[in-house]
C-alpha cells in the first residue's frame, strides 16, 4: 500500500511543477482517481490518503465500486473520511438504457456526446430530484474506434443540450491518442481548449461551463500545460 501513496505523491509533485511551469494554479486542476484497475485494498488506501474523487469507465463497476466505497466511508476504518461521500465521475462510454442507472451515483458525467444521450439524461433526470452536470465528450484525435462527437459538430450539439433543462454542461471531455508522439497528443488538447474558448466567447453555453477534462496517465502533463481542469489518472497510481 505504501507504492500507493509514494505514486499518488508522485503524481501530484508533477501536477504542481507543471503548473509551476506554465504559471498556473495547482487548485485549478483535479486530480480524479480511476479505480478500474484497482483492488478495493488500493480504493481503501486511495480515500484514506483524503481523495475522494473518483472515476469508473463501466456501468456496472460504477455500481459495484461505488457500494464498497459508501459503506467503507461509513465505518471508523476510513479514518478521517468517516462520514464523508465520494464524487464519482462516469468517465466510459454511457448507453442510454444505462442512464437511470448512473444517474445515483455519479456526481459529473464526462462521455455525452449524443443528442439522444444528452436528451435520455434529461428526462430522466426529474425523477431523481436531480440536474446531473455533464461534460461533451469531443473526438479530436479523429480516430474512428473513440467515443465523441466530431469536432465540426460540437458546437451545434452544444447548443441543442442548452435547451434541455434538466442538466448542465459545464465542460468539454477529450482523449487523445495512445501515442508517444507529443505533438500529436498536444494538437488533441489544444483543439479542445480552442473548441472551449470559442463556445464561451460566442455565449453558446453558460457562466458554468468551466471545465476541460483531459489527460490520463501518459499524457496529464501535456493537458495540464493546454488548460486541462480535470486529470483522469488510473495506472500511474495503481498499476505494479
Amino acid at each position: 500500500m505504501a507504492k500507493i501513496s509514494e505514486r499518488i505523491k508522485q503524481v501530484q509533485e508533477t501536477i504542481s511543477s507543471t503548473c509551476a511551469r506554465v504559471g498556473r494554479d495547482t487548485r485549478e486542476v483535479k486530480l480524479v482517481i480511476v479505480t478500474k484497475s484497482a483492488t478495493i485494498e488500493g480504493i481503501k488506501q486511495v480515500i484514506r490518503l483524503g481523495f475522494l474523487d473518483l472515476g469508473e469507465n463501466r456501468v456496472q463497476q460504477l455500481k459495484k465500486v461505488s457500494a464498497y466505497v459508501t459503506e467503507f466511508l461509513n465505518t471508523a476504518e476510513s479514518n478521517s473520511a468517516l462520514g464523508k461521500k465520494a464524487n464519482w465521475h462516469m468517465i466510459g462510454h454511457l448507453q442510454r438504457n444505462k442512464v437511470r442507472q448512473v444517474l445515483p451515483i455519479a456526481s459529473l458525467i464526462h462521455s455525452v456526446d449524443t443528442l439522444r444521450l444528452a436528451e435520455e439524461i434529461n428526462a430522466s433526470a426529474p425523477k431523481f430530484g436531480l440536474c446531473p452536470r455533464i461534460l461533451l465528450q469531443v473526438n479530436t484525435s479523429n480516430e474512428p474506434q473513440k467515443y465523441g462527437v466530431r469536432v465540426g459538430a460540437a458546437t451545434h450539439l452544444a447548443e441543442q443540450i442548452e435547451t434541455l433543462p434538466n442538466l448542465k454542461l459545464v465542460g468539454l471531455m477529450t482523449m487523445a491518442p495512445l501515442t508517444h508522439n507529443k505533438d500529436l497528443i498536444r494538437a488533441c488538447f489544444v483543439r479542445t481548449r480552442e473548441l472551449f474558448i470559442e463556445m464561451r466567447g460566442e455565449r453558446i453555453v453558460g457562466p458554468e461551463f468551466t471545465e476541460l477534462s483531459m489527460g490520463m496517465s501518459s499524457d496529464y502533463e501535456v493537458a495540464i500545460e493546454e488548460g486541462a481542469t480535470i486529470l483522469r489518472i488510473g495506472s500511474a497510481i495503481f498499476a505494479g
